[in-house]
């Protein structure tokens, strides 16, 4: 349940606890190991409170993933494609390393795959729709293009993070879009409607 400042103070810290300690336990173990007995006892509520918010773990799981991609899309909402993918990439890696260890978790453990492709694919839907450009593609050189990009994007970020990051956010930004910048343009270039 999404709080929006109207709620009693009560029931604010209930959800805040009940978040909170949801994220807490993404970061220590696999989805599928989270039960809602565990989360209530950690958070100090009982089940019958956390089923007046959310009816399964997965309505809490989407909650979290949809604040996620609204935060994001914000930054990059006044961006075009393929022209500003450069930018676009640049926040995907700003806003990745800001977010912690909840996203890094979602982002790169292979448990949470299909949470992630969800993620991914509400972006690139509220993004590459807009492109004038891609719509004039053929579908099949259209999916092979997302497909790129999605992949491309989310493993060089997985990538950074299970090295350790030691490789400056900055620097690790640069290559991560003079690769996938390269890619995109060249494929664009090669592509272009007559």
């Amino acid at each position: 349940m999404l709080i929006n400042g109207t709620e009693d103070l009560r029931v604010q810290k209930t959800i805040d606890a009940i978040q909170k300690t949801f994220e807490d336990m993404i970061c220590e173990m696999d989805y599928e190991k989270i039960t809602v007995k565990e989360l209530c006892e950690r958070a100090r509520i009982n089940k019958k409170t956390f089923y007046r918010y959310y009816s399964v773990l997965d309505d809490l799981l989407a909650e979290l993933q949809g604040v996620m991609i609204e935060e994001y899309l914000e930054r990059i909402k006044n961006y075009r494609i393929p022209e500003d993918l450069d930018k676009i990439n640049r926040e995907f890696f700003l806003y990745s390393a800001e977010k912690g260890s909840v996203y890094e978790k979602i982002t790169c453990s292979g448990n949470y795959g299909y949470i992630r492709g969800r993620m991914i694919s509400n972006v690139m839907n509220s993004t590459w729709k807009n492109s004038a450009w891609l719509q004039l593609l053929e579908p099949p050189k259209q999916n092979i293009l997302l497909h790129f990009i999605q992949t491309s994007t989310v493993e060089m970020y997985s990538q950074w993070v299970a090295d350790g990051k030691k490789i400056p956010l900055d620097e690790m930004i640069n290559i991560s879009n003079q690769l996938l910048c390269a890619g995109v343009n060249g494929f664009v270039e090669c592509n272009a409607p007559i």
